[in-house]
C-alpha cells in the first residue's frame, strides 16, 4: 500500500504539472517537493492544498480525508463563484470595448465629416 507522500506523488505527475510549478505555487522548493514525496505523513492541509492546485480529489486515496470530503466540496464551490466572477469580469471588459470601438468609429465619422 502506497503512503501519501507517494499518492501525491504520482497524482503530480499524472496531472502533468511540473514539480517547478508546483513548488512555486506552494512557496516551497523543488527540493521540498521531493521530500514531501518521501514522507510517510504528510498533513491534510498539504494534501488539500496539492489537490487544490493540481485538481485533484484525493479522497478516494486516502483514507483519513474520507470527513474532509465536504470541506473539498464546499471549497470547490468557492471555485465556482469564483468562475462566475470572473465571467462576470470578462462580460464587463467585454461590454466597455464594444463602447470604446463604438466611440471611436464615432469619432472617426466626426473627423472625417469635418474635413469635407
Amino acid at each position: 500500500m502506497q503512503h501519501r507522500g507517494e499518492i501525491i506523488k504520482d497524482a503530480v505527475y499524472k496531472s502533468g504539472y511540473s514539480i517547478t510549478e508546483l513548488a512555486k505555487r506552494m512557496g516551497k522548493s523543488r527540493r521540498w517537493v521531493y521530500l514531501m514525496f518521501e514522507n510517510h505523513s504528510v498533513s491534510l492541509d498539504v494534501v488539500l492544498h496539492i489537490g487544490k492546485i493540481i485538481h485533484h480529489n484525493f479522497t478516494k486515496e486516502i483514507i483519513d480525508m474520507s470527513p474532509l470530503k465536504k470541506m473539498l466540496l464546499d471549497s470547490s464551490s468557492d471555485n465556482q463563484s469564483s468562475d462566475n466572477n470572473s465571467e462576470y469580469w470578462k462580460n464587463k471588459y467585454l461590454h466597455l470595448l464594444e463602447e470604446y470601438n463604438s466611440l471611436l468609429k464615432e469619432n472617426v465619422n466626426h473627423q472625417e465629416n469635418s474635413d469635407l
